[in-house]
């Protein structure tokens, strides 16, 4: 489905991860999961900063009304006689947001059924804390004795929800990201905008209302699970705009950031993983409930290696084999759940799995050690493997040395 390839901005989907159709999702009959942490993003939304796209568009379709009543419409621009508007409310959860948490929560309920917990962790974001109140709804039904606090409650130094952007790494910045996709822009929208120009001469589209009309394509369906501009674009048009949404993202946060900053800043999550995994300070719940945003899952996904291209992605060529694809990886409502589990005869100690959006993605970190055919490994594996992570502390000498 070509619409479920819209970057980050994608409506929620199962994963199709690279390299990952012989990974088997079933664990073995003796095996109990034992610990689960959920990193779950929010659902989906109205735009952020998009939305004057959106409303420039809309602007350029009203004062071209009567050209486009006259014009011969070839079908999949016969919606514009009648006028297009646009009510998408920037920011918030929309309806199918809402209903992506609480599905998630139900048949989160039904997956761990032997496991709960009484408090939820979310990032401040009213979407997200919203978010997390849906999710509950659906796990633990009405009037739960469930608390959900927010990481401005807590008194960690660092969060490993939002550890970046803000203080505490100054240098952390979405405009390397931005640039990126200035760059990649200048390849692919002139051609469309030329097409759509054909298509209607007259109106005297800019490259920015093609961004409004690919942003409304995506933003429509968030909020009604349905748009009349995505027929209007090719699917290789669709394939470039989601190029877009994946430079955008992993020169934001995660691979392509300057001075590995993703990486480092990634670390907070990771230890903060191994930390409960291996009971190191003796208080470990057997669930944690966390949400935030799809920052917070590719930082981690950054500082364990996992989806990293080599050679890293170019806003200068397409690459259409990538493993950093944000509509897989993050897309609206995306889930990172790791397991831990135990069995009495197929392993030996603890192991740990990551489910990424109802598919195992294979932890590749472990080298050699991951079973190739569950994508797991054992949990001491997993530790040893991530000694750059562990390595790292919250303003040491290496994080202030990146981050200022």
């Amino acid at each position: 489905n070509v619409l479920n390839h819209l970057g980050s901005i994608s409506p929620y989907h199962r994963a199709r991860h690279h390299g990952t159709s012989e990974i088997v999702s079933e664990l073995p009959s003796d095996c109990t999961i034992d610990q689960v942490m959920l990193m779950h993003r929010h659902g989906s939304r109205g735009p952020i900063g998009e939305h004057k796209y959106i409303g420039r568009l809309v602007q350029v379709l009203d004062d071209a009304a009567d050209i486009i009543r006259e014009a011969e419409l070839p079908h999949e621009l016969e919606f514009l006689r009648a006028g297009y508007s646009s009510s998408l409310t920037p920011h918030n959860l929309t309806i199918l947001g809402r209903k992506e948490l609480f599905d998630h929560g139900v048949e989160f309920a039904l997956k761990y059924p032997h496991l709960t917990t009484d408090v939820i962790l979310s990032s401040d974001s009213d979407r997200v804390v919203e978010s997390a109140r849906w999710f509950a709804l659906g796990f633990f039904g009405l009037d739960p004795d469930v608390r959900i606090v927010t990481v401005s409650d807590t008194d960690d130094p660092v969060s490993w929800i939002t550890p970046a952007p803000g203080p505490a790494c100054p240098k952390f910045d979405y405009s390397f990201g931005r640039q990126a996709t200035l760059t990649w822009n200048k390849h692919y929208l002139p051609a469309i905008t030329d097409r759509l120009n054909m298509l209607l001469p007259g109106v005297g589209f800019t490259e920015d209302d093609i961004h409004g009309a690919l942003f409304a394509c995506a933003y429509d369906l968030a909020a009604h699970g349905v748009s009349p501009w995505c027929g209007v674009f090719r699917s290789d048009e669709l394939a470039n705009f989601e190029y877009e949404r994946d430079i955008l993202m992993d020169a934001s946060c995660a691979y392509t950031l300057p001075d590995d900053m993703a990486p480092l800043v990634g670390t907070v999550f990771v230890n903060k993983l191994i930390e409960r995994f291996t009971n190191a300070n003796g208080d470990s719940r057997p669930l944690y409930l966390e949400f935030g945003h799809d920052v917070t899952i590719l930082l981690a996904l950054s500082a364990i290696g996992l989806a990293k291209d080599d050679p890293p992605l170019s806003p200068d060529e397409l690459r259409p084999n990538r493993k950093f694809r944000t509509s897989e990886l993050t897309p609206f409502a995306a889930n990172m759940i790791w397991e831990k589990f135990t069995c009495t005869t197929s392993y030996d100690g603890p192991q740990i799995r990551l489910i990424l959006n109802d598919a195992t993605f294979p932890l590749s970190i472990c080298g050699k050690d991951m079973d190739t055919r569950l994508g797991t490994c054992s949990l001491d594996t997993f530790v040893n493997a991530n000694r750059y992570s562990t390595g790292i502390r919250f303003q040491d000498k290496t994080w202030n040395t990146t981050c200022g």
